[in-house]
């Protein structure tokens, strides 16, 4: 036999082994989608997306890299973009392999096929988030401010800039204000004639530290001086009688109430002398008035507090006296290696007690916004607080508090405040996913929404309890919207895929800000290609969201980083900004983004339009 037959029995070997692999496969798929017992309890629409996630999940148990090289090799599909047609992607390589080998082959048409699965991907989102705008395919939600229920120009603008989805988030205002931007957006729809979906979402129970003792009654004022030290512009307050409601906002000026003394007899050039609680002398002049209140001017730097006495030059050295001034925000600073107790106690959080060399007496004590969570944690877990700016490790824990040493945080110590947001992501929390609040919540969502989301949700059965609650309020038709934002929800995520499929509109957000600090922030580029891929198996629309032109939004300008991330976002179907004193600015930069992107990219898929230019 010489070189040339011997290299061809070579490949035909080769071949025939390759179509076995492709065959074995081909079967394991066909077995899954029978022995899916959730694929009969799906909506009708969805009938066909549940085979195709069961044949693309059964597909990834398994690893087909070698194979994916070696048909790559023969100029076949890798199988790499098979996630919307799995079966038909399979099949098409196998009668391409059969046809090569010159061997016969013959299947049943797979469904769905390549057309039909990229189909009911656009049907499935156009049934969550509606018709999508005439040149761009993904769709804009845009968080609203408060201000939104006050200012219909700015819900206006936001409309006719590109957002396709008003998101509201109902773990901010109350009732009254949702329904007002849902009358804003009902108006800007009419008058524009654009149609733009409403999602509100459920606040869940998100964990987040409680109150803290207030600190000091304390205000500082400070001049501001150029790079030599000399004042350039005075520091100046506002003095208000301590009865009246404290008006800053007219002046736009610090308001220091004034409990007793002759407020009203001030005029300008008069002084005011005061030892402020350094124990420097100082002085105020008063500038002007402004009805009852007076404004003053301070060349020093002072710090005042309540109860400090203020020397007139009127009437023989008349005394006024500051009122109560509010208490200084509270925070409580940690080190690596620091001491932190997590307590459910009913009370205020404190800071460490020191003794008078600086060494802890006892540490700092904190509460949390849902205190049931302490029968869950064990020790050797992790807890993060606000976004994962400090992390820590629980020692030990009793059932009412935890003892935890702090492992990350800033060498010069992290600041950690009441409010901020706490994650448990070793951490089996048996909470439900609905709060009473959001049972309450769900009666304005019901009345108003199109979409609504689920904060937190983890396990099918939280899908199901929601189901129950909107069929109770007369809104089956209602579409729901799945955040994944803890690790078991994403270590769930093909069973939570398939519970929503048994409603007619449904959707996933990659809530990349919890996810991120759960998982683990180097984790966070895989985890949402991962949730990208098994959605799109699903035929099932994505919402790409947090930190999306955050910059832009916020400040005006946008960084070339998040340029880029909000270019990536045209893999999914629905990119989410938040809010920002420049979010029109950032809609319009978005809806630009998206528009250019997607000559070049849908999906995984790269799009060879012409280069022109070269």
């Amino acid at each position: 036999m010489d070189h040339k037959e011997s290299s061809a029995v070579i490949h035909v070997t080769k071949l025939d082994g390759l179509i076995d692999r492709l065959t074995e496969i081909n079967r394991a798929l066909k077995e899954a989608e029978k022995v899916q017992g959730d694929l009969m309890k799906v909506h009708p629409s969805y009938q066909k997306s549940a085979r195709n996630l069961a044949s693309y999940l059964t597909l990834r148990h398994r690893d087909i890299r070698q194979l994916q090289q070696e048909l790559a090799e023969l100029g076949l599909s890798s199988l790499g973009r098979a996630e919307a047609h799995v079966m038909a992607s399979l099949n098409a390589v196998l009668a391409a392999a059969h046809a090569i080998a010159a061997r016969p082959w013959q299947s049943a048409p797979p469904s769905p096929d390549f057309r039909e699965g990229n189909s009911l991907l656009r049907k499935h989102t156009e049934a969550l988030l509606g018709p999508a705008p005439a040149d761009r395919a993904v769709r804009i939600m845009v968080t609203m401010p408060s201000e939104a229920a006050s200012d219909y120009q700015l819900v206006h603008k936001l409309v006719a800039r590109g957002m396709d989805c008003m998101r509201i988030n109902c773990a901010y205002d109350g009732p009254d204000q949702w329904t007002a931007m849902a009358d804003h957006l009902n108006h800007a729809r009419e008058e524009l004639r654009r149609p733009c979906r409403l999602s509100m979402d459920l606040a869940g129970p998100k964990l987040r530290v409680g109150p803290l003792e207030p600190g000091p009654e304390v205000i500082k004022v400070r001049p501001q001086r150029d790079v030599f030290g000399r004042t350039v512009v005075p520091a100046r307050v506002l003095l208000v009688p301590a009865a009246e409601a404290v008006p800053s906002n007219r002046t736009g000026l610090p308001a220091i109430a004034i409990g007793s003394g002759p407020l009203s007899s001030l005029r300008p050039g008069n002084s005011l002398h005061f030892v402020d609680t350094r124990g420097s002398s100082r002085r105020m002049v008063v500038s002007g008035r402004v009805g009852d209140c007076v404004e003053a001017e301070c060349n020093r730097t002072a710090y005042l507090n309540s109860g400090m006495e203020l020397h007139s030059t009127i009437r023989g050295n008349a005394i006024l006296r500051i009122g109560s001034l509010r208490a200084l925000e509270q925070f409580i600073l940690l080190h690596p290696g620091d001491q932190l107790v997590l307590s459910n106690k009913p009370s205020l959080g404190r800071c460490p007690e020191l003794d008078d060399n600086g060494k802890m007496l006892s540490p700092a004590v904190i509460t949390c916004t849902i205190p049931e969570i302490l029968k869950d944690v064990r020790p050797g877990e992790k807890i993060w607080f606000d976004d994962g700016r400090i992390g820590g490790t629980i020692q030990s824990a009793t059932g009412s508090e935890a003892t935890i040493t702090v492992t990350h945080a800033a060498v010069k110590g992290a600041k950690l405040r009441a409010h901020k947001g706490i994650n448990l992501p070793d951490t089996n929390l048996k909470i439900a996913s609905l709060t009473p609040k959001d049972l309450v919540d769900l009666e304005t969502v019901a009345k108003q929404a199109d979409i609504v989301g689920m904060s937190f949700v983890r396990q099918d059965s939280d899908i199901e309890k929601l189901d129950a609650e909107l069929l109770r309020l007369g809104r089956p038709d209602i579409g729901i919207l799945l955040k994944i934002e803890t690790r078991k929800a994403f270590d769930n995520l093909p069973q939570l895929v398939m519970a929503a499929m048994r409603r007619p509109a449904a959707g996933v957000m990659i809530a990349r800000g919890d996810l991120a600090v759960e998982c683990g922030f180097e984790r966070m580029a895989e985890l949402q290609e991962e949730i990208l891929w098994v959605c799109e198996a699903a035929h099932m629309p994505v919402v790409w969201a947090t930190q999306v032109l955050e910059s832009l939004a916020k400040t005006g300008l946008a960084s070339r980083a998040e340029i880029t991330d909000a270019a990536m976002g045209q893999r999914a179907e629905c990119v989410m900004l938040n809010k920002g004193p420049h979010l029109d600015e950032a809609v319009a930069a978005l809806d630009n983004i998206l528009r250019r992107m997607q000559d070049h990219q849908i999906k995984k898929s790269a799009m060879l339009r012409k280069l022109a230019r070269w």
